[in-house]
Protein backbone atom coordinates (compact mmCIF):
# COMPACT_ATOMS: atom_id res chain seq x y z
CA UNK A 1 0.00 0.00 0.00
CA UNK A 2 1.67 3.50 -1.24
CA UNK A 3 1.62 6.48 1.99
CA UNK A 4 -1.35 8.21 -0.43
CA UNK A 5 -3.69 5.26 -0.13
CA UNK A 6 -5.94 4.83 2.64
CA UNK A 7 -6.64 1.79 4.72
CA UNK A 8 -10.43 0.95 4.29
CA UNK A 9 -10.68 0.32 7.60
CA UNK A 10 -8.87 3.88 8.69
CA UNK A 11 -11.90 6.17 10.42
CA UNK A 12 -10.67 10.14 10.31
CA UNK A 13 -11.51 12.17 13.28
CA UNK A 14 -15.90 12.88 13.31
CA UNK A 15 -16.74 16.91 12.43
CA UNK A 16 -18.63 18.23 14.46
CA UNK A 17 -19.92 20.61 11.68
CA UNK A 18 -22.81 18.95 9.77
CA UNK A 19 -24.06 21.01 6.74
CA UNK A 20 -26.67 18.70 6.34
CA UNK A 21 -28.19 17.77 9.47
CA UNK A 22 -31.14 15.43 8.92
CA UNK A 23 -34.65 17.62 8.36
CA UNK A 24 -36.04 14.33 10.71
CA UNK A 25 -35.38 15.48 13.94
CA UNK A 26 -39.26 14.89 14.77
CA UNK A 27 -39.26 11.21 14.16
CA UNK A 28 -36.94 8.07 15.26
CA UNK A 29 -34.23 8.84 12.54
CA UNK A 30 -32.41 11.48 13.76
CA UNK A 31 -29.35 9.95 13.79
CA UNK A 32 -29.20 9.82 10.08
CA UNK A 33 -25.53 10.55 9.78
CA UNK A 34 -24.82 7.74 12.26
CA UNK A 35 -22.38 6.14 9.30
CA UNK A 36 -20.83 9.58 7.52
CA UNK A 37 -17.15 8.36 9.55
CA UNK A 38 -17.66 4.86 8.34
CA UNK A 39 -18.84 6.30 4.08
CA UNK A 40 -15.98 8.81 4.78
CA UNK A 41 -13.45 6.10 5.55
CA UNK A 42 -14.02 4.10 1.99
CA UNK A 43 -14.37 7.87 0.15
CA UNK A 44 -10.93 8.71 1.50
CA UNK A 45 -8.69 9.34 -1.81
CA UNK A 46 -11.72 8.93 -4.18
CA UNK A 47 -14.07 12.17 -4.84
CA UNK A 48 -17.77 11.13 -5.08
CA UNK A 49 -18.99 13.60 -7.81
CA UNK A 50 -22.67 13.22 -7.08
CA UNK A 51 -22.50 15.47 -3.80
CA UNK A 52 -25.58 17.78 -4.74
CA UNK A 53 -28.00 14.29 -3.51
CA UNK A 54 -28.38 16.04 0.41
CA UNK A 55 -28.51 14.17 3.33
CA UNK A 56 -32.09 14.13 3.44
CA UNK A 57 -34.93 15.74 1.59
CA UNK A 58 -36.21 18.91 2.25
CA UNK A 59 -39.70 18.18 3.37
CA UNK A 60 -42.63 18.91 5.83
CA UNK A 61 -43.71 16.15 8.87
CA UNK A 62 -45.81 13.51 6.98
CA UNK A 63 -49.42 13.85 8.49
CA UNK A 64 -50.60 10.12 10.09
CA UNK A 65 -52.88 9.33 7.10
CA UNK A 66 -49.38 9.89 4.70
CA UNK A 67 -47.55 7.55 6.86
CA UNK A 68 -50.31 4.69 7.18
CA UNK A 69 -50.65 5.48 3.58
CA UNK A 70 -47.11 4.49 2.70
CA UNK A 71 -47.76 0.91 3.85
CA UNK A 72 -50.75 0.46 1.50
CA UNK A 73 -48.58 1.07 -1.69
CA UNK A 74 -44.21 1.16 -2.59
CA UNK A 75 -45.64 3.83 -5.52
CA UNK A 76 -47.10 6.45 -2.06
CA UNK A 77 -43.50 5.84 -0.09
CA UNK A 78 -41.59 6.86 -3.23
CA UNK A 79 -43.86 9.74 -4.44
CA UNK A 80 -43.65 11.12 -0.30
CA UNK A 81 -40.32 13.32 -0.23
CA UNK A 82 -40.20 12.19 4.20
CA UNK A 83 -41.47 8.71 2.74
CA UNK A 84 -38.02 8.77 1.17
CA UNK A 85 -36.40 9.30 3.54
CA UNK A 86 -37.49 7.61 6.25
CA UNK A 87 -37.02 4.58 3.36
CA UNK A 88 -33.20 5.92 3.14
CA UNK A 89 -32.77 5.77 6.51
CA UNK A 90 -33.99 2.58 6.43
CA UNK A 91 -32.09 1.42 3.41
CA UNK A 92 -28.75 2.79 5.15
CA UNK A 93 -29.11 -0.06 8.17
CA UNK A 94 -29.27 -2.65 5.64
CA UNK A 95 -26.14 -0.76 3.59
CA UNK A 96 -28.14 -0.73 0.49
CA UNK A 97 -28.83 2.99 0.26
CA UNK A 98 -27.06 3.56 -2.82
CA UNK A 99 -30.25 2.21 -4.47
CA UNK A 100 -32.42 5.32 -3.34
CA UNK A 101 -29.58 7.44 -4.08
CA UNK A 102 -29.28 6.05 -7.46
CA UNK A 103 -33.10 6.32 -8.00
CA UNK A 104 -32.47 9.83 -6.93
CA UNK A 105 -29.93 10.89 -9.27
CA UNK A 106 -31.91 9.36 -12.36
CA UNK A 107 -34.64 11.17 -11.06
CA UNK A 108 -32.68 13.93 -11.15
CA UNK A 109 -31.47 13.69 -14.34
CA UNK A 110 -35.26 13.04 -16.34
CA UNK A 111 -35.35 17.27 -14.84
CA UNK A 112 -32.28 18.11 -16.11
CA UNK A 113 -32.57 20.00 -20.21
CA UNK A 114 -29.19 21.13 -20.95
CA UNK A 115 -27.48 18.31 -23.36
CA UNK A 116 -23.67 19.63 -21.88
CA UNK A 117 -25.16 18.90 -18.09
CA UNK A 118 -27.03 15.88 -19.21
CA UNK A 119 -23.90 14.19 -20.65
CA UNK A 120 -22.01 15.47 -17.82
CA UNK A 121 -24.20 14.12 -15.09
CA UNK A 122 -25.35 10.99 -16.69
CA UNK A 123 -21.19 10.21 -16.64
CA UNK A 124 -21.10 11.01 -12.75
CA UNK A 125 -24.39 8.16 -12.51
CA UNK A 126 -22.34 5.71 -14.48
CA UNK A 127 -19.19 6.55 -12.08
CA UNK A 128 -20.74 6.66 -9.23
CA UNK A 129 -23.39 3.26 -9.60
CA UNK A 130 -22.86 1.36 -12.27
CA UNK A 131 -19.19 1.25 -12.80
CA UNK A 132 -17.59 -1.99 -11.75
CA UNK A 133 -14.91 -0.17 -9.79
CA UNK A 134 -17.21 2.00 -7.85
CA UNK A 135 -17.91 1.15 -3.92
CA UNK A 136 -21.50 2.02 -4.39
CA UNK A 137 -22.07 0.17 -7.84
CA UNK A 138 -25.80 -1.13 -7.73
CA UNK A 139 -27.33 -4.77 -8.05
CA UNK A 140 -28.00 -4.84 -11.99
CA UNK A 141 -28.28 -7.77 -15.00
CA UNK A 142 -25.73 -7.85 -17.94
CA UNK A 143 -28.90 -7.26 -20.46
CA UNK A 144 -29.54 -3.62 -18.74
CA UNK A 145 -25.86 -3.08 -18.33
CA UNK A 146 -25.63 -3.69 -22.24
CA UNK A 147 -28.08 -1.08 -23.04
CA UNK A 148 -26.37 1.42 -20.37
CA UNK A 149 -23.34 1.18 -22.68
CA UNK A 150 -24.84 1.38 -25.56
CA UNK A 151 -26.51 4.34 -24.41
CA UNK A 152 -23.53 5.47 -22.74
CA UNK A 153 -21.92 6.64 -26.25
CA UNK A 154 -24.48 9.42 -26.50
CA UNK A 155 -26.37 9.94 -23.13
CA UNK A 156 -29.55 11.32 -23.03
CA UNK A 157 -31.83 12.45 -19.77
CA UNK A 158 -33.25 8.69 -19.74
CA UNK A 159 -29.98 6.92 -20.55
CA UNK A 160 -30.34 4.90 -17.33
CA UNK A 161 -34.52 4.17 -17.25
CA UNK A 162 -34.37 0.89 -17.66
CA UNK A 163 -32.12 0.37 -14.81
CA UNK A 164 -33.68 2.75 -12.76
CA UNK A 165 -36.72 0.44 -12.95
CA UNK A 166 -34.99 -2.87 -11.86
CA UNK A 167 -33.74 -0.84 -8.99
CA UNK A 168 -37.09 0.68 -8.45
CA UNK A 169 -38.66 -3.50 -8.41
CA UNK A 170 -35.73 -4.72 -6.12
CA UNK A 171 -36.35 -1.99 -3.73
CA UNK A 172 -39.93 -2.86 -3.56
CA UNK A 173 -39.90 -6.53 -3.61
CA UNK A 174 -36.86 -6.94 -1.52
CA UNK A 175 -36.18 -3.94 1.23
CA UNK A 176 -40.00 -2.31 1.28
CA UNK A 177 -41.12 -5.53 3.35
CA UNK A 178 -38.83 -5.61 5.44
CA UNK A 179 -39.09 -1.71 5.72
CA UNK A 180 -42.89 -2.34 6.68
CA UNK A 181 -41.87 -4.28 9.79
CA UNK A 182 -38.46 -2.41 11.16
CA UNK A 183 -38.60 -0.66 14.65
CA UNK A 184 -37.61 2.43 12.38
CA UNK A 185 -41.16 2.42 10.47
CA UNK A 186 -43.09 1.68 13.24
CA UNK A 187 -42.12 4.31 15.83
CA UNK A 188 -42.46 6.76 13.21
CA UNK A 189 -45.84 5.83 13.16
CA UNK A 190 -46.48 5.68 16.92
CA UNK A 191 -44.94 9.00 16.99
CA UNK A 192 -47.05 10.76 14.83
CA UNK A 193 -50.07 9.02 15.62
CA UNK A 194 -49.75 9.60 19.41
CA UNK A 195 -48.72 13.75 18.28
CA UNK A 196 -52.26 13.81 16.56
CA UNK A 197 -54.21 12.81 19.27
CA UNK A 198 -52.46 14.93 21.68
CA UNK A 199 -53.37 17.77 19.33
Amino acid sequence: MSRHETSPTTVQPASHHRPNACCFCWCCCCSCSWNEDRERAWRAGRETKLETIPNCEACTKPTPEEVRGWAQSFDKLMKSPAGRNVFREFLRTEYSEENMLFWLACEELKNECNTHTIDEKARMIYEDYISILSPKEVSLDSRVREVINRKMQEPSSHTFDDAQLQIYTLMHRDSYPRFLNSAIYKSLLQSVSRSSSES
